[in-house]
């Protein structure tokens, strides 16, 4: 069982993400011990979105195309409504999310983040949860919705709100206690 001083664990996220969603698992992740990094699409700082308004900036360790899948245990996606949007139009960040799911690492998305794994295409038969808005998108791509803080398959972790955080959280590092998961590939 790996643990959670020898884990590294990606975060990968754009301009308009929601602020806690990111902050609150890096924070959390990172004094359990963890190395978090942050990707982004071109490797700079990105400014998150709190409430009615922009937020805070947060820098990149590196670029979304330049991540090594082998190096991580664990992606972490966080919401809000416009980073997701705009990471599933993105070619190296959708195909990024399958390669973490090819290669039986472990995967948690919260809020409107789960539009990311719909791209992906890896959520057919998988029981998850999202935000309600984006439910219906969840479901249309097959995946066996529910409606509660924290669902689990198969390694792949999903959450449906800030108000979820301490739970998901919880469940990552749960899972991360755990180690990879052996899954089917994905197409």
């Amino acid at each position: 069982m790996p643990a959670l001083e020898n884990a590294k664990v990606l975060i990968i996220a754009t301009n308009g993400f929601e602020q806690s969603e990111l902050m609150e698992p890096k924070k959390q992740l990172s004094e359990a011990g963890a190395t978090v990094h942050v990707a982004t699409l071109d490797g700079g700082a990105i400014k998150g979105w709190k409430g009615k308004d922009w937020g805070d900036t947060v820098d990149a360790d590196l670029k979304i195309s330049d991540v090594n899948v082998d190096d991580y245990i664990c992606l972490v996606l966080p919401g809000g409504q416009i980073n997701p949007d705009i990471l599933r139009t993105d070619k190296a960040a959708v195909q990024l999310v399958r390669d973490f799911v090819a290669n039986d690492k472990i995967v948690a998305a919260i809020c409107h983040a789960p539009w990311l794994l719909i791209e992906a295409g890896v959520v057919e038969g998988r029981e998850m949860t999202s935000y309600h808005s984006i439910r219906t998108d969840l479901k249309n791509a097959g995946a066996n919705v529910v409606d509660q803080e924290v669902a689990i398959s198969n390694g792949i972790i999903t959450s449906r709100s800030p108000d979820d955080l301490d739970a998901f959280v919880a469940k990552i590092k749960e899972e991360i206690k755990e180690g990879e998961h052996q899954r089917d590939v994905v197409a």
